[in-house]
């Protein structure tokens, strides 16, 4: 069992004892620096350089200066470094900014909640300075403490601890935020409710895993809880919610070190592979999947393996009142013509099974129920592409069984084969990662807790993923779309991951990775587009790494060298190491730490 906790351990911790122990044994870490490491920041003043009270600062000040500056054609940097922005910007996300996202409103579907899915500004209208640490920001605290503890101050938003407290999805313990492990539809606590669906969708005769499922994607999934839950029957889960009016759960889910992104299903295809999850959780995630024809579904349906579940604990469910009813209705309707199965219903929540039945299908087609997607190409990445209201029907002759978890993060994908990837090549760059994530810890100097939140830029085959198997880790695996598309090998391996444009920032908060880890990223967008310039890419690593993070560089020799000559104007350490190719060929690489700097 993963992730250092029995099933019941969060409710134990309901007992004031247990509670005040657990907030002294916190803070006296603290002053030790055994479970949050250096708080003590190095300061960036608001005020001119040549001021007496910025000397005051001493060796502890830097240079920069705090300005709202703004991407400009030709690119430059400043001679003393990189311009801080104010404060007010501390949780700046460019491609889902309140500002711009108001002047769009008039062009956007708000039926289909298309506001809620990413905008990202022109060029000129985007910030070029490094984002600030909101005030008393303090190094996180670190996992698996995490999951029921975190700073105050690193998340300072009180509106779900006041609408959702009683739900137990997060409470005020003086300096901290603690996270009984509860939900809108699991108050008493994610494990009893984790269990009911092993129920489910086993007769009474088993749980999740033995249902098969090994890869969720919950969807409006709060703060994580139920991701977080799932982690000691080695479930891997990609959580997602749009920036909403439930402020910053993504945030928080990120902070406790648990696996997100902020997205939406609203006009566009999500961004991961078709047949990528065993299970769609959707836990009163305010989605209307009976509206529109039921076109979510049919997106549910793309991303749910064959005999994959949807699950849904919401009133429809289970409330006859108001237009709850006429809501089932709906549902049962466009899933019964999807050829799905509903399997269980009961306690606030039905289970449907997306059976494999191609003759339902055609049946369902004939009578004009459903449609059946023209045949695309599977492996053009789901990367701003609308939403189809019909069925996709996945290459039948890529698709394979995939064993349970641990052993699944072996398996040679046939979507490797079908774009000339051989199965030695494969088993090769397993290897070499192996063997380079253990140089990596040596170079880095760090102790396996010091690492949680982790990204790779590049991902490849997720061979560097699947060497931090066995680490206190969780790695989101981003593959470009300008590469080929090996997400879909990357899920049938076990793991999670999305699509994403460098050209523009990610669709997450400041401040949500220990390390970035970028192989060979730099050297695919060096046509000199404006936007997806070197430091372009690197302003939007140092908003995604956490003080004191790592971000680690391996690229062509004038690409390392560049970046080693600018890093220190980014606040950034940088040292420069030698580690091999996987042809044994000498290669440099960039060890890069943030550092904890805080505008005074």
């Amino acid at each position: 069992m993963g992730g250092g906790y029995g099933l019941g351990s969060v409710f134990a911790l309901q007992s004031w004892q247990m509670i005040m122990f657990a907030l002294l044994l916190m803070v006296g870490s603290f002053y030790l620096g055994t479970l949050f490491g250096n708080n003590v920041p190095i300061y960036v003043s608001h005020l001119p350089s040549n001021s007496t009270s910025s000397s005051l600062l001493g060796n502890s000040s830097m240079s920069n200066q705090v300005s709202i500056t703004y991407r400009k054609v030709p690119l430059s940097i400043p001679e003393n470094g990189m311009d801080v922005c104010p404060l007010k910007y501390a949780e700046y996300i460019p491609c889902h900014d309140i500002s711009y996202l108001k002047e769009l409103l008039p062009t956007l579907d708000l039926s289909r909640r298309e506001e809620l899915e990413r905008h990202c500004p022109p060029l000129e209208n985007r910030l070029f300075c490094l984002v600030p640490p909101p005030e008393d920001y303090k190094i996180p605290v670190k996992w698996p403490t995490s999951r029921d503890y975190v700073w105050r101050s690193n998340v300072n938003h009180t509106h779900l601890a006041e609408v959702k407290g009683g739900q137990n999805w997060v409470h005020e313990k003086d300096q901290l935020w603690w996270f009984p492990g509860g939900g809108t539809h699991f108050k008493h606590g994610a494990p009893e409710y984790i269990q009911r669906l092993g129920n489910m969708t086993t007769n009474e005769t088993g749980t999740l895993s033995s249902a098969g499922v090994y890869q969720v994607l919950d969807v409006g999934c709060g703060v994580a809880s139920f991701s977080a839950y799932l982690l000691p029957f080695d479930i891997q889960t990609m959580s997602f919610a749009p920036k909403d009016g439930h402020e910053n759960q993504i945030q928080f889910a990120l902070e406790r070190g648990i696996g997100a992104m902020i997205s939406a299903l609203a006009t566009k295809q999500m961004p991961y592979p078709s047949s990528s999850f065993e299970m769609v959780h959707c836990s009163r995630c305010r989605v209307d999947w009976h509206e529109n024809d039921g076109i979510l579904l049919k997106e549910i349906d793309r991303l749910l393996r064959p005999n994959g579940y949807f699950v849904y604990s919401a009133p429809p469910a289970y409330r006859k009142d108001k237009d709850f009813p006429m809501i089932w209705e709906k549902l049962v309707n466009l899933t019964t013509a999807m050829c799905w199965k509903l399997i269980a219903r009961k306690v606030q929540t039905a289970i449907w099974i997306k059976q494999e039945n191609p003759s339902c299908l055609i049946i369902n087609v004939d009578r004009k129920v459903v449609q059946i997607c023209d045949a695309e190409d599977d492996s053009k990445p789901s990367w701003k592409i609308p939403l189809r209201n019909c069925i996709h029907v996945t290459d039948q002759s890529y698709s394979q069984k995939l064993p349970p978890r641990p052993e699944r993060v072996s398996v040679y994908s046939r979507s490797l084969r079908k774009i000339g990837v051989s199965q030695e090549e494969f088993d090769l760059d397993t290897l070499f990662w192996k063997a380079q994530v253990n140089q990596y810890w040596k170079l880095m100097n760090v102790s396996n807790a010091d690492i949680r939140n982790v990204m790779d830029m590049n991902a490849l085959y997720g061979g560097f993923a699947v060497a931090l198997n066995n680490f206190p880790v969780w790695v989101m695996n981003v593959v470009p779309i300008n590469m080929q598309n090996t997400l879909s090998a990357i899920y049938d391996r076990g793991l999670i991951g999305a699509f994403h444009d460098w050209c523009e920032p990610f669709s997450t908060y400041p401040r949500t990775y220990d390390l970035l880890h970028a192989y060979h990223l730099f050297s695919q967008y060096k046509s000199g587009e404006e936007g997806c310039l070197l430091e372009d890419i690197m302003l939007e690593m140092d908003r995604i790494v956490r003080p004191q993070g790592y971000i680690i560089i391996r690229d062509e020799p004038s690409i390392t060298s560049r970046i080693q000559e600018i890093a220190p104007k980014y606040l950034w350490d940088v040292e420069m190491h030698t580690l091999q190719t996987k042809e044994k060929n000498p290669e440099s690489v960039l060890i890069c730490r943030k550092k904890f700097w805080a505008i005074i």
